[in-house]
């Protein structure tokens, strides 16, 4: 699929078959997302697949109870490794490492839209909650939730802004 085509299409999906996805496709979608750029390369960015259905309940819980996480057959938790940027950058690290993992989110979405599947960008969850249920460290912190499934809705384009409202040249 070409870039363009594939950013254009892509929607959030919150409707899920009950189809699993084999390992092969997982691999393919997190080697994407790893391909996604690095501040100074230092990947401040992990991921936590979810699988299990006692956990996949809880994050549902931990996210204002937003039932269709749970029906994806794959979750993945993008966690800001702020300790591995700011092992280089300080203070400044911690901004980078939530762009490392936003910039590897995106690259997901858009890996799994080439491959037929389906992806929605959930970041209104409890921190801490999710924290306790995924045993994440500290010096980390989740950036979204991202269920990954086969679609079972094809989501029409939301409305956009006019672009000419957003564009500023030389200075705001």
């Amino acid at each position: 699929m070409e870039t363009i085509r594939a950013i254009n299409e892509r929607r959030s999906i919150r409707k899920f078959r009950s189809i699993d996805i084999g390992e092969n496709i997982l691999s393919i979608l997190l080697n994407a997302a790893q391909m996604a750029p690095s501040a100074g390369n230092m990947q401040g960015r992990d991921y936590i697949i979810v699988t299990d259905k006692e956990i996949k309940q809880q994050l549902v819980k931990a996210a204002s109870n937003q039932k269709f996480i749970n029906q994806a057959p794959v979750i993945i938790v993008f966690v800001a490794n702020i300790e591995r940027s700011s092992s280089r950058y300080g203070r400044r690290g911690i901004l980078y490492a939530i762009q490392d993992a936003s910039s590897s989110v995106n690259n997901l979405m858009l890996a799994a839209h080439d491959l037929g599947l389906g992806t929605c960008w959930v970041g209104a969850f409890d921190e801490d909650s999710v924290k306790a249920i995924l045993k994440i460290p500290i010096g980390l912190k989740p950036v979204a939730i991202i269920p990954v499934g086969y679609p079972d809705e094809i989501p029409i384009a939301p409305q956009r802004l006019d672009l000419e409202k957003l564009l500023h040249w030389q200075t705001w």
